[in-house]
C-alpha cells in the first residue's frame, strides 16, 4: 500500500493554506541574532569633564597660594524667614564693611531687630538720586536695578543687584551724603531698610559698634589696588637718583586646599552569569561600562553643584551679574565676557542655549559657531556655548549660564585627579574586587577619584536668573 502526501493547499473548505517554507520564528533557532551593547539614556555629552584640564594631585590635596587680600564685604547677607516675616541674620551684618571684625553678638542682635521690612512693585523708586542716603537697604528678594542719568536724557541701568545683596552701607558713617544713584525694582521686592536714625540709637547704646565704624573708615594701614590685593611698591618715570621703594610680594597665610573628593559604589555580578554568558559580549565588562558612565555622570554634575568645590557655589560674588531683562540676551553675556580676560567656554543648560537664540532671532543675530574636536558647537564672539545639563533648572523657569578661563598658565579653572591608582582601570578611576559571598556574588568597588579648583576670583563668571520659560510676548 502506497501513501502519497500531497504539497498542494488543502482543499477543506475553511480556506487555510498549508504551510511551504521554513517560518522566520523556527528560523531564529538556528541563527545568532545581530545585537547592540546595553544602552543607556542617562550618557551626556560631559562637555565640563571633556573641556576642563586635568591637573595631577600626587598628595591627594591642591593648595591655591594666592597675593594676601584685603577684599572685604564681598559676601551676601542671609535672612530668616518666618511666614511673611523676614529678620537678618545678625552675624551676618558683618558683611557690609564698615562692620566687618565687629563680633559683639549683642549690639548686632539689637541692630538687626531695627531693621524694617518693606515691600515694592516693579518700578518703584526705592532711593532716588540726589537725595539724603539715609537709610542701609537690604534685598531680601527680587531685583534691583541701578540707574543713573544717561549721556543723551534716558536712562542708563549701571547695575542689577538680587537676593543678599545690599547698598547704602556707608550711612553708618553718618555723613551726610546724597544718593548718586537711582535703585528701582526691577522685579517685586522684599527689602529690609536701617534708618540712620535708628543706627544712631543703637549705636549711642553701644559704644565699641560707633568705635569700630570709626576705626574702620580711618584704617589706611592696608593699600589694595583694583583687585583687592595687596599692594606692591614701585616707582616709574623718575630721573636721577631717586630712592627706589622698597617692596615684597605678600602672601594669604592661609591658602585655601582641596580635597579630592570621590563617587562610589559597588558593583555585583553573579559568578554563574560571569561564567556562563559572555558570549558574544562579555557580561562582566558590559555591567563595568555602563556603572563607570553613570559614576561620570555623577562627578560631573558634583562638580557643578557640590557645595564645596562645585563651580556654582565657587564663584566669587563680584563675578556674579543678573540679567537685564529676564532672559539671556547678546548684552547679558557681553558683560559676562568681559568680566574677564580669556574667557576659554561659555557652559549653560540646553533651555538656557534656546532662549539665547530665542533672543538673537528677535535681534535678527544668529550666533556662529566654532570648531572644538572636530564637533560643530555654537559660540558667542567665538566664544564656546556648550551645552551642561547638570546646570539646575529652578522650578522650571530661571537657570545660569558659566564661563571660565580654564588652565594654570592663565590662572583659571582645573579640574583635578590622582593617576596611577591601584587597580586603575581609567585616569583617575579603579576597579577593585571585593571578594565573593557565599551567594556565589562577585563584588567589585569602583571609584573615582576628583575635584576643581579656582586659581583666582575672577577666572570664572556666573550669569544668575536667566529666565528660560517660553514667556509669550
Amino acid at each position: 500500500m502506497s501513501v502519497e502526501t500531497s504539497l498542494t493547499p488543502a482543499a477543506d473548505g475553511g480556506g487555510s493554506e498549508q504551510q511551504l517554507s521554513l517560518t522566520t520564528g523556527a528560523a531564529r533557532n538556528l541563527a545568532t541574532t545581530t545585537k547592540t551593547q546595553p544602552q543607556m539614556q542617562g550618557i551626556s555629552s560631559r562637555w565640563l569633564l571633556r573641556s576642563l584640564p586635568w591637573v595631577e594631585v600626587a598628595g591627594g590635596v591642591y593648595r591655591v597660594n594666592r597675593r594676601l587680600s584685603y577684599a572685604v564685604g564681598d559676601g551676601r547677607i542671609t535672612f530668616v524667614k518666618t511666614g511673611s516675616r523676614v529678620q537678618v541674620v545678625p552675624a551676618e551684618l558683618g558683611e557690609l564693611p564698615l562692620l566687618r571684625g565687629f563680633d559683639e553678638p549683642t549690639a548686632l542682635g539689637v541692630l538687626a531687630d531695627r531693621f524694617q521690612q518693606q515691600d515694592y512693585e516693579p518700578g518703584q523708586v526705592i532711593a532716588e538720586a540726589g537725595q539724603d542716603a539715609d537709610h542701609v537697604f537690604l534685598i531680601v528678594h527680587g531685583k534691583v536695578e541701578k540707574v543713573t542719568p544717561g549721556k543723551y536724557d534716558s536712562d542708563t541701568v549701571t547695575d542689577v543687584l538680587a537676593d543678599g545683596q545690599f547698598f547704602g552701607g556707608q550711612v553708618l558713617a553718618g555723613d551726610d551724603s546724597k544718593w548718586e544713584f537711582t535703585a528701582r525694582a526691577a522685579t517685586s521686592c522684599v527689602v529690609l531698610a536701617l534708618p540712620q536714625q535708628a543706627y544712631r540709637a543703637v549705636a549711642d547704646q553701644h559704644g565699641h559698634l560707633d568705635e569700630h565704624v570709626q576705626r574702620a573708615l580711618s584704617d589706611g594701614g592696608h593699600r589694595t589696588n583694583n583687585r583687592g590685593e595687596a599692594d606692591i611698591d614701585l616707582a616709574a618715570g623718575h630721573v636721577g637718583e631717586q630712592r627706589l621703594p622698597g617692596t615684597f610680594v605678600d602672601y594669604e597665610l592661609s591658602p585655601r586646599e582641596y580635597e579630592l573628593s570621590v563617587a562610589q559604589t559597588v558593583l555585583r555580578i553573579h559568578s554563574r552569569v560571569a561564567d556562563l554568558y559572555n558570549e558574544p559580549m562579555n557580561q562582566t565588562e558590559q555591567q563595568l561600562r555602563l556603572t563607570i558612565e553613570a559614576l561620570r555622570e555623577r562627578q560631573e554634575n558634583e562638580m557643578v553643584n557640590n557645595k564645596e568645590f562645585g563651580l556654582l557655589h565657587n564663584a566669587d560674588y563680584d563675578q556674579r551679574i543678573q540679567t537685564l531683562s529676564g532672559p539671556p540676551t547678546p548684552d547679558d553675556l557681553d558683560e559676562l565676557l568681559s568680566m574677564r580676560r580669556k574667557t576659554r567656554y561659555l557652559f549653560a543648560h540646553p533651555k538656557a542655549i534656546a532662549a539665547f537664540g530665542r533672543e538673537c532671532n528677535k535681534r535678527g543675530i544668529y550666533f556662529g559657531s566654532t570648531d572644538l574636536g572636530g564637533n560643530q558647537i555654537p559660540a558667542w564672539r567665538g566664544v564656546p556655548l556648550l551645552p551642561c545639563g547638570k546646570i539646575p533648572v529652578v522650578g522650571g523657569q530661571t537657570s545660569s549660564i558659566i564661563a571660565v578661563r580654564t588652565g594654570e598658565e592663565d590662572q583659571g579653572v582645573v579640574a583635578l585627579h590622582q593617576t596611577g591608582l591601584p587597580d586603575e582601570y581609567e585616569p583617575g578611576l579603579n576597579v577593585r574586587f571585593m571578594g565573593i559571598d557565599d551567594r556565589a556574588v562577585i563584588s567589585y568597588l569602583v571609584s573615582t577619584y576628583y575635584s576643581a579648583a579656582v586659581l583666582v576670583p575672577d577666572a570664572i563668571g556666573i550669569l544668575e536668573n536667566v529666565e528660560v520659560s517660553r514667556a509669550s510676548d
